[in-house]
């Protein structure tokens, strides 16, 4: 019976890797999948997922970080008065498919191949809502989330793909890149840059020289398709930063440029104010109304109520303080090492690796909260939490079938 328990969950667990970055942005809380799938393969075997607990200090680490960042927002928000923690309590899905992941070992293949499958629904369902006259591609979801999970499929894409498939990969990275310049989100461009930057010069393909030429012909390349396509540059909002720019340089900041400039001069001065405290978790605007006299009218600007600070490292600083910014530090640091350690154990060459890529992953995700607050909503949070689990939980194994091969004299690819 526990036999086939186990064989029930590792199909499920299997169908919840591909529903997790398939669905995700394709259908209406595409999220929900997933998390149905999780629970029902955890409750099957809760033993064998219990048995995770011999990772040791690996998973010990991650499950005190979720918490430290949970526990701060909590605490954080019982001294200020502030709203619910939701969109926080999803980092418990962090050391929770991190342990699944492990126990079920469902294979990285079906995580790869979700990926494929969602990127081409991003970019046609990108492509229906522009066509249909919506300003910017947002899925089911905002503008700023659409792009920024986008660019964390595309990772997957890239960096979890099977031996052989470099041409799919690349049908990936375009399918993301138009779906992102159809969202007119320009935070993304950092951490999307980034990547072509990995997937070309760490390719391995020919010389150095060669490879540095090919980088420079592929931008060259997303320029001439903006300037080609008739409304593209208006699409990615070129002129409207153009003239952001010029507004802030005379003094006003009531743009989309503008107000990110102003709420992390605000940031930084909340928490200047009180750097232990913060002015409370989810209470931004309240540092913004204490600031800023324009913000204390009885008709404030747009920008004074967008209910964060629009920087993941400006928002968790301002809004609780020390404690707030080291545990978002350790957020990103805590996976981060662990990736790269398991990265050099692996030794897996030319951008390919379950390490490599979720090493990847918290170096884009981190990258797009210098301009978005990432955590502020519950989709990206949700994202990040499952699949930096996922990919930790299946490194581990890689690492582990890597070290296996070298002790018998094995290569591998």
């Amino acid at each position: 019976m526990e036999g086939h328990r186990l064989h029930w969950a590792r199909r499920c667990a299997a169908c919840a890797l591909w529903c997790l970055p398939a669905l995700a942005l394709t259908l209406p809380k595409g999220l929900l999948p997933f998390g149905l799938l999780l629970l029902v393969s955890t409750l099957l075997v809760p033993g064998v997922v219990a048995g995770a607990r011999r990772i040791g200090w690996p998973l010990a680490a991650v499950a005190a970080t979720a918490l430290l960042a949970m526990g701060v927002a909590l605490l954080s928000s019982h001294w200020a008065g502030g709203g619910s923690i939701e969109s926080r309590d999803r980092l418990l899905v962090l050391p929770w498919t991190m342990a699944w992941a492990w126990a079920l070992r469902p294979p990285a293949s079906w995580l790869w191949r979700g990926a494929m499958a969602g990127l081409a629904g991003a970019v046609v369902l990108a492509f229906v809502q522009v066509a249909t006259g919506l300003g910017r591609a947002s899925g089911w979801v905002n503008a700023i989330v659409f792009a920024d999970v986008v660019l964390l499929l595309m990772v997957l894409a890239v960096f979890c793909r099977p031996p052989r498939s470099w041409h799919w990969a690349l049908f990936g990275v375009a399918c993301g890149t138009v779906a992102i310049l159809f969202s007119g989100t320009r935070g993304t461009w950092p951490g999307l840059l980034l990547l072509l930057a990995a997937v070309v010069l760490g390719s391995g393909w020919q010389s150095w020289r060669y490879r540095v030429l090919l980088l420079a012909t592929a931008l060259a390349g997303v320029v001439a398709l903006v300037g080609a396509v008739p409304g593209m540059s208006h699409q990615m909002r070129l002129v409207e930063l153009q003239q952001d720019i010029e507004r802030i340089n005379a003094g006003d900041y009531d743009s989309s440029a503008g107000a990110r400039l102003e709420r992390l001069q605000v940031a930084v001065d909340a928490f200047l104010e009180r750097p232990w405290t913060g002015v409370g978790f989810a209470q931004f605007d309240r540092a913004m109304r204490e600031q800023l006299p324009a913000c204390r009218e009885p008709h404030p600007a747009e920008r004074c109520d967008l209910g964060h600070a629009h920087n993941d490292l400006a928002e968790w600083a301002a809004t609780m303080g020390i404690p707030g910014l080291v545990s978002l530090l350790l957020l990103y640091g805590v996976p981060l090492a662990l990736f790269l350690h398991l990265a050099w154990r692996t030794g897996v060459p030319r951008m390919r690796g379950i390490a490599a890529g979720g090493a990847m992953l918290v170096v884009v995700f981190a990258l797009c909260g210098l301009t978005q607050s990432m955590f502020a909503h519950q989709t990206t949070t949700s994202a990040y939490a499952a699949l930096t689990g996922i990919l930790l939980g299946l490194a581990l194994h890689e690492a582990a079938a890597a070290g296996r091969l070298r002790g018998r004299g094995v290569r591998g690819d």
